[in-house]
């Protein structure tokens, strides 16, 4: 366990560490890790640098190294040498540019509703015009604005005024060097094709920045990575159906711990790897793959 400031540790056993997404902070967690705990593994999230209570980032310019190094840092503060890294949106950009420069450091590999391609020239252009927006009018402005792409047209009044109130509590300058480091980032496509750790992709249905039919196409870049599709939610899945997502992360930790990936092949889909080395369990706590990337490519 931790005293960490900017930091959340939960439950024992193997540990997991879930980075979170913009323009918000660790406590968009607080379901799954409440889950992962009560699952026997032990949940720790942190807030990025110029989140929550974290100082900003001391790299000029800012940028998703300046990310990496904080979290390395909390990760030998705690002295977990390997752990379970989960990210989604702008933490999916952390946790694989980590994936790149520190890949020893994963046990396993989460990616949740973000993409490892640079952003396009209109991303950019409209990072721009975010920050003159968030400079402007401040945190507010920016929610307002980011709130229809961010949740599901029909998410409950209650995750849009929680998110809200999240988002307002941010820092300007905290949000400006977000956005600056998702702008300037690179492209980690070539990334996908390193992994070796076991990984899932997890991704709203109704997700339009970062859409399933990409994270379909990820997987297929991934040795024996899992997609699933959580149904019914956008962008933050994880906020809009906390349950089904936390469910789909225990379930996938079922089935990785029931299995010897150290064979996979290079273009091996994990879950039916899994149903043929693995016996009936992990055969039940699959979805079947057909349904699986047939729903993600919709």
């Amino acid at each position: 366990m931790t005293t960490l400031p900017s930091v959340t540790d939960l439950g024992h056993g193997d540990p997991w560490v879930l980075l979170h997404s913009f323009p918000i902070d660790r406590r968009m967690w607080s379901a799954q890790s409440e889950a992962l705990a009560a699952g026997g593994h032990r949940a720790v999230t942190l807030d990025l640098p110029g989140f929550g209570s974290a100082p900003r980032m001391t790299c000029d310019p800012p940028s998703l190294d300046g990310y990496v190094d904080a979290v390395l840092a909390s990760l030998d503060a705690l002295r977990l040498d390997r752990v379970t890294l989960v990210g989604l949106s702008l933490g999916g950009y952390v946790a694989l540019r980590l994936a790149a420069r520190a890949p020893q450091r994963l046990g396993a590999l989460v990616l949740a509703d973000t993409r490892a391609a640079a952003d396009s020239p209109e991303t950019r252009a409209g990072r721009v015009l975010n920050l003159g927006l968030v400079r402007a009018k401040g945190p507010g402005g920016l929610i307002e604005k980011m709130l229809p792409h961010l949740l599901a047209p029909d998410a409950t009044e209650s995750v849009r005024a929680t998110l809200r109130a999240w988002a307002m509590e941010q820092s300007v300058g905290g949000i400006t060097d977000a956005l600056l480091a998702m702008r300037d980032r690179a492209d980690a496509t070539a990334t996908l094709g390193t992994l070796r750790c076991p990984t899932l992709l997890l991704v709203g249905s109704r997700d339009t920045i970062t859409p399933p039919a990409e994270h379909a196409a990820m997987g297929e870049a991934i040795a024996g990575a899992r997609v699933e599709v959580i149904e019914g939610a956008g962008h933050l899945s994880n906020l809009e159906r906390p349950t089904e997502f936390s469910e789909a992360l225990l379930r996938w930790a079922a089935g990785a711990a029931d299995c010897d990936l150290s064979e996979r092949s290079s273009r091996a889909i994990w879950p039916s790897m899994a149903s043929r080395r693995c016996g009936a369990k992990a055969r039940s706590s699959q979805r079947p793959l057909t349904k699986t990337l047939a729903m993600a490519a919709r």
